[in-house]
């Protein structure tokens, strides 16, 4: 057993008990981030919602955990990491409990929100504990134990994908299963941390105050540089990543294995990384990540069948080394901004996708897909559905009928199809199983649009890698002409 004895408590503490409950952790947000993903396109159709709806569902699953992180991550040294994780611990219970509720108890679209906020905020917590904590325990192994760390984070989805893969096969296809896996590692971390002596953070060890962290990352230009780049590298990794899985779904194929193609190439490059960072360099690695980003997101947004497998490789080696890559740069280079500039970048990425990127790819993704929808085909559709549609539950059937007439009765007076109510009307259909054949056809129509829409908004993002590349370029050739990326190392303490 591995001690340390500068704890909160006093006592002595089990290094590798406390590393592998963080690592349980961090699988706990992973596969919540993964399965949120994976359902997206079920709660679409059981909710009848649009797809910018789904967007700040799932953007409420970032959004979250920036804001957790944003308000806790600079008190790790004063209320400690276990008190964090405990929070993150009935966070998770929580979160995931108000979710299935919303299904088992007919709730809509607020209670779904709330429920993926509340677990964002424990992914968040977890974050603000673990990365301290994995720091204060191998003070002198930083580097490897953190890249071990954040390994799971993609692990963690293939683990969770693969699990919701497995149900959806082995005929359990309630999302309600689904997001309930997120408890399994939750009870696990649960057990491993929350009555175990924690150190404390390398911040108190070292007498580093509060204020001198927040005058580091606040009053340092290349520190505001990396908090924009942030925004945009996290825009390009984790805005693309929460709707593959539902457009590669609409198309025909399972989305969530692409996810987990994707979260696994991730996890074993990241794990290899060491190598890569001393043969390009930090700066030189986000140049080439930005230009294979960009290249795999456009050809992502034109792919279908097995080139979306080619695509998405690409897309992740792409984005693989962004988000760890950003933080190991920001550490390195503005080293005195210590937990608190790590929290902010994190912050930043979060907020960014949450509130910006999702819900704006939801509302471009909304509009092309009405485009696609054919009208003479959906126009005698919805009229069988008004008239003819029958079975399934009433409640279901009769919102089903409703949502068509509007529709026509909107179609009748202007000659158009209305948005987003045409394409909410089909959803209304399909939720309701009343008729195979009916649903069906709604499906055949429904699917490639929503697809169609989706794939469009990836190409919304690509410009944002053009920028990336340019910027990094810039930093990479001012750090040749300065004879190599340097690093910045703290001289005394404040």
């Amino acid at each position: 057993m591995s001690e340390n004895r500068n704890t909160e408590s006093g006592a002595s503490v089990d290094s590798s008990r406390l590393f592998i409950g963080s690592c349980v952790a961090l699988i706990a947000t992973s596969v919540a981030f993964a399965t949120v993903g994976a359902i997206m396109l079920s709660l679409k159709r059981e909710f009848v919602l649009t797809n910018e709806e789904v967007g700040w569902i799932g953007g409420a699953a970032l959004w979250g955990f920036a804001v957790s992180q944003l308000l806790f991550a600079p008190f790790a040294d004063t209320v400690g990491m276990r008190f964090l994780l405990r929070i993150s611990f009935f966070g998770h219970l929580l979160g995931v409990l108000t979710m299935i509720i919303a299904g088992v108890a007919g709730g809509g679209f607020w209670t779904l929100f709330v429920g993926a906020l509340v677990i964002a905020m424990a992914n968040g917590l977890v974050e603000a504990a673990c990365n301290p904590l994995v720091a204060a325990l191998y003070p002198d192994n930083k580097t490897v134990k953190l890249n071990q760390f954040h390994v799971w984070f993609p692990g963690g989805a293939v683990l969770g994908g693969l699990a919701a893969y497995g149900l959806d096969k082995g005929g359990v296809t309630s999302w309600e299963f689904q997001i309930g896996l997120v408890l399994i590692p939750t009870l696990i971390y649960g057990m491993l941390l929350l009555w175990e002596p924690f150190p404390e953070t390398e911040g108190v060890q070292a007498g580093i105050g509060m204020g001198e962290m927040f005058r580091a990352a606040l009053a340092t230009p290349f520190m505001w540089v990396m908090l924009i780049a942030m925004a945009m590298t996290a825009s390009i990794e984790l805005g693309p990543n929460r709707w593959v899985p539902a457009v590669v779904e609409a198309g025909g194929m399972p989305g969530i294995l692409v996810l987990v193609w994707i979260s696994g190439l991730m996890a074993v490059l990241r794990y290899k990384a060491g190598p890569v960072v001393h043969s390009l360099s930090p700066t030189g690695i986000l140049v080439l990540s930005a230009l294979v980003s960009g290249v795999g997101l456009f050809w992502l947004s034109y792919a279908s069948g097995a080139m979306t497998f080619a695509a998405a490789t690409v897309f992740a080696i792409g984005v693989c080394y962004f988000w760890p890559t950003m933080l190991g740069v920001v550490s390195e280079r503005v080293p005195r901004s210590g937990a608190l500039g790590l929290g902010l970048m994190g912050t930043v990425g979060m907020a960014t996708v949450g509130l910006v990127t999702a819900p704006q790819m939801g509302r471009v993704a909304d509009g092309y897909a009405h485009n696609q929808i054919p009208v003479e085909q959906v126009v005698e559709l919805l009229q069988q559905t008004e008239t003819g549609l029958t079975g399934g539950a009433e409640n279901d059937v009769q919102s089903a009928r409703l949502a068509a007439s509007e529709v026509l009765e909107t179609f009748s007076a202007s000659g158009a199809l209305p948005y987003p109510g045409t394409a909410n009307a089909l959803r209304a259909l399909i939720s309701s199983d009343a008729n195979e054949v009916l649903v069906a056809e709604a499906q055949a129509i429904l699917d490639p649009a929503d697809n169609y829409g989706g794939k469009i908004s990836f190409r919304f993002v690509v410009p944002l890698c053009a920028i990336l590349l340019l910027l990094f370029s810039l930093m990479y050739a001012q750090d040749r002409r300065v004879g190599g990326y340097r690093v910045q190392r703290i001289e005394g303490s404040a």
